[in-house]
């Protein structure tokens, strides 16, 4: 499994001032809604299923993934939503741009950093009912997409009803 010094430069990027500044901005715009949220617990939701299923596909043990570069995935995946909610750059376009700021000050190079950066470009694609030009067959975009719908509590929220997520989209069963 590593020990915690795998972890220095995820770190680094909970620690960077502008990861802390838009996810502040984003906790603040989320504040009183009542759908899902887009702050540090959802990150870590989908770091944490995405190093599960790495585990279980045997990614980790082959070493075509690392923990550190599936946690930085998924702690900028959705950092952009800041941006998103004051202007019209979609979120998964801003969050790709601040993770090319934000993962060399931290210590990632630049193809890791470019892996990251494709992988949150595709993490939206699929959804917008659009031809998916962001599609990747990368293993890190597929797993951070499958990871962001599953981390998704669909089947207990107590606003699914009001939701204006379509029901084929939502999560209706644990474990997934």
């Amino acid at each position: 499994m590593g020990d915690v010094k795998d972890l220095d430069r995820i770190s680094r990027i909970y620690e960077h001032p502008d990861f802390i500044s838009r996810l502040q901005l984003i906790d603040e715009a989320e504040k009183d809604r009542k759908f899902c949220r887009h702050g540090l617990e959802h990150l870590l939701d989908v770091a944490r299923l995405m190093y599960i299923d790495a585990l279980k596909d045997g990614y980790i043990a082959s070493g075509a993934l690392s923990r550190e570069i599936i946690y930085a995935a998924a702690m900028l995946h959705d950092i952009g939503r800041a941006e998103q909610n004051t202007s019209d750059t979609p979120h998964h376009v801003a969050s790709a741009e601040i993770s090319r700021v934000i993962m060399p000050a931290c210590g990632f190079d630049e193809e890791e950093t470019r892996r990251v950066e494709a992988a949150i470009l595709a993490h939206r694609g699929r959804e917008e009912g659009k031809p998916d030009d962001r599609k990747t067959d990368d293993v890190l975009g597929r797993l951070l997409y499958k990871a962001d719908k599953a981390s998704r509590q669909c089947y207990a929220c107590d606003a699914r009803l009001a939701c204006n997520w379509p029901p084929e989209r939502m999560n209706m069963k644990v474990g997934l």
